[in-house]
Formats: structure tokens, C-alpha cells, sequence
């Protein structure tokens, strides 16, 4: 099949942009379902979001679309069982779109145990220790089978700090393996009976020459989405933002933006001004293994003695479900006594809470009152309780 056909059924509408910023309302649509943006995607990583059902996800968190990496389901549960179990849709019982990371960032992350050439990268397994290699071929490929709505390309993450030279190396040869994944791509076929999408992703460290020639290079090839890469990975939020509002002026206003591994709440709503449309972050159930709750009123650590006896809701207003089931004092009770269910209630809560907010900034760019809103919650959502 080819990529133009698939272009006219998976497509991007813009519904409105804000008229003090460049935050978009819009809706994406794939053959799982219509993502209205701005959205925030929960990370599952080795096809579970950790600690909530697929159908909390869907019913409770309300979440539009999710994520799953192709390097971690490549080594496990591996291709011979996704491809019989129908793809990863099946796999797991999730109706809903899937995007899957096409294994970068572990290239990134995993730099003491792997070799980057131009053909791709040889890398060691984290869980036996066996080898493979990636190529932008090998990661397309994958991914079909696979089988997410949203593919991503084959991309190298550079660290933060990075010198200029190796930026800049490593951004062309990410432009160079994104026309191997596009010929390989278009070679290929969906094996599931539904649409896929191939977004190329933007490099080039913090450097603004090298962001605006890989947006520049990015936007050339119409993709049905882009995406923005090698940002979160360390550098001051004044970076992320720069770099971000850099790419945005340059990405095509028509297609979805989808900034990577991005962020903390208040991350969330700047880049949301800057024009971006899709989130990703490991951080609200991560954090909330450990405690750390993202509420409407700012940042708790659940288990301060302060919360001890304090039998208010989670968030005061309600940004989820549990907020009205359960109390501070009690989910400060379940994290102290390490029972399984305090994280799965603050994991609840953090994802609730962070499509919440996405949904508010939508509802507050088409009502017009999105840039007051923001400057008022900003503050809030850098405050520790």
C-alpha cells in the first residue's frame, strides 16, 4: 500500500489556534480512534503502563492514545509471539491508537553497551546480554510488526551537553538512516489490517543552526506527523524551550507535533503555547512510585508526616477519580505499609491528572481564555506542599 494512500485515510485537522499564542486544539485521526490534541500519552514501555489496567486507562484516565517501545518488545515478549498474538493491539487488549519509539533513545541510554555506525547500531541486550543490531531498515520493519499506529524513525539521541562537531555529525546521519526508514517504509505494508504512520523526528542538540536545518529537513518530507527529539535529556528548561519554539515556527502548521519525553506539568503547558500537540514522559508513574503527586495545587510527597492525618481528597479539584475515593492520609498509610495498591492509586492519580490537564488547555484554547489560564497555573504547578 502505498504511503499517499495511507495519507488520505490517517490524517491531522487543526481545529483552532489560541489567539494570544500558538497553542493548537486539533484531532488526529487514525483507524484506532480520533486523538484530540493537545494530548499527553501514557508510557508503556513493554506493552503495560505499570501498575493500571488497560481498561483503567481507558475508562478512568482517559487516555486517547499510548505509547510502547520497539527496543523492549523486540527482546520481550520478541516478534514470534506479537506477530501470532495479532500485533501489540491484540496483544494487550487496547483498542485505542499505540505509538511506538523506534529504539533511539535506548541507543542513547545505553551508551556503554553499544557501537553507532552508518549502517546502525549494535547494541547489547539489558536483559541476557545478547547482541543485535538496528538498522533504519531493521526498526521500520519491527514496528510493523509491531504494528502502532505511529511509527517513529530510526533517529540518534545525542546527549546534553554535546559539542557542535558531533551534533552536527550525528544530526546528518539521523537525516540520512530517515530516507532509509522512508524507502523502507513505503516498500512495506501494515500486517494488521489498519493504517501506520511514519513521523521523522528533529535533532540537533541545542545548537539553533543545527535545529532549524533539521526542522527545515524534517518538514521536507510531508510526513503526516513530526516530531521533535534530543530534548529533556538534561538541559535547563530555558534550553528546551528555545529549541522549541525554534522547531515549531519551522514544522508545518498542518501536521501534528509531537515533542519527545517531554515533561513535567509546567514543561507541558509552555511547550503547549509554543504550538506542540503531543507529550510523552515516564514521569507521572514513576514519580508516583516513589510518591510524588502532581496535583492542581502543586507538587506532594505523599509521604511527608504532614499528610499523616489528612483525610482530604488528593487533588481538591477532582482532576481525577480517585481523588474523591481515597485521602491524602490514607494513600500516605498505603505507601508507608509498601502495599501494592499505593502505587497503582498515585499512578491513577498522576495520569489522571496529567490528561486532565491536557484536556483543560484544549477546553481553554477554544473558549479563548488558554494564555490567562496558563500564567495562573504555572506557579501552582512548580509549588511543593
Amino acid at each position: 500500500m502505498s504511503r499517499l494512500l495511507i495519507n488520505n485515510f490517517m490524517h491531522f485537522t487543526l481545529t483552532l489556534t489560541d489567539a494570544k499564542s500558538k497553542a493548537r486544539a486539533g484531532e488526529f485521526h487514525t483507524d484506532h480512534g480520533v486523538i484530540e490534541t493537545p494530548i499527553f500519552m501514557p508510557v508503556g514501555t513493554a506493552g503495560s503502563v505499570k501498575g493500571v489496567h488497560q481498561h483503567e486507562l481507558r475508562d478512568d484516565v482517559k487516555a486517547h492514545i499510548i505509547l510502547g517501545n520497539t527496543y523492549h518488545l523486540f527482546l520481550r515478549p520478541g516478534l514470534e509471539v506479537l506477530e501470532p498474538a495479532g500485533g501489540l493491539h491484540k496483544f494487550m487488549n487496547w483498542n485505542g491508537p499505540i505509538l511506538t519509539d523506534s529504539g533511539g533513545y535506548q541507543v542513547y541510554s545505553l551508551s556503554g553497551t553499544r557501537k553507532i555506525n552508518e549502517e546502525g547500531v549494535n547494541f547489547q541486550s539489558h536483559i541476557d546480554g545478547s547482541y543485535h543490531f538496528f538498522t533504519p531498515e531493521r526498526a521500520m520493519d519491527i514496528q510493523r510488526s509491531i504494528g502502532a499506529d505511529i511509527i517513529m524513525a530510526f533517529d540518534e539521541c545525542t546527549p546534553y551537553p554535546c559539542d557542535y562537531d558531533y551534533a552536527k555529525q550525528s544530526m546528518n546521519m539521523t537525516h540520512r538512516w530517515l530516507k532509509r526508514c522512508f524507502t523502507q517504509f513505503n516498500k512495506t505494508e501494515p500486517k494488521y489490517g489498519h493504517q501506520q504512520a511514519l513521523f521523522p523526528i528533529v535533532q540537533g542538540s541545542v545548537y539553533n543552526d543545527l535545529r532549524l536545518e533539521s526542522a527545515e529537513t524534517i518538514a521536507s518530507h510531508d510526513a503526516i506527523g513530526n516530531a521533535i527529539g534530543g530534548l529533556s535529556v538534561g538541559e535547563p528548561d530555558e534550553e528546551l524551550y528555545s529549541m522549541t519554539d525554534l522547531v515549531c515556527n519551522v514544522l508545518p502548521e498542518d501536521k501534528p507535533r509531537y515533542l519527545m519525553g517531554v515533561g513535567t506539568p509546567a514543561n507541558i503547558l509552555e511547550c503547549i503555547s509554543m504550538g506542540v500537540d503531543m507529550f510523552d514522559c515516564v514521569m507521572p508513574s514513576r514519580n508516583a512510585r516513589h510518591g510524588m503527586l502532581f496535583t492542581s495545587e502543586g507538587i506532594i510527597n505523599i509521604k511527608n508526616k504532614k499528610w499523616e492525618k489528612d483525610f482530604s481528597p488528593l487533588d481538591p479539584n477532582g482532576t481525577s477519580y480517585v481523588d474523591q475515593t481515597y485521602s491524602k492520609a490514607y494513600l500516605r498509610h498505603l505507601m508507608r505499609a509498601k502495599e501494592n495498591l499505593a502505587i497503582q492509586i498515585a499512578t491513577l492519580h498522576n495520569l489522571s491528572f496529567y490528561l486532565w490537564l491536557v484536556k483543560e488547555a484544549r477546553r481553554r484554547i477554544i473558549d479563548g481564555t488558554f494564555s490567562e489560564w496558563k500564567n495562573q497555573m504555572i506557579p501552582k504547578l512548580k509549588n511543593r506542599l
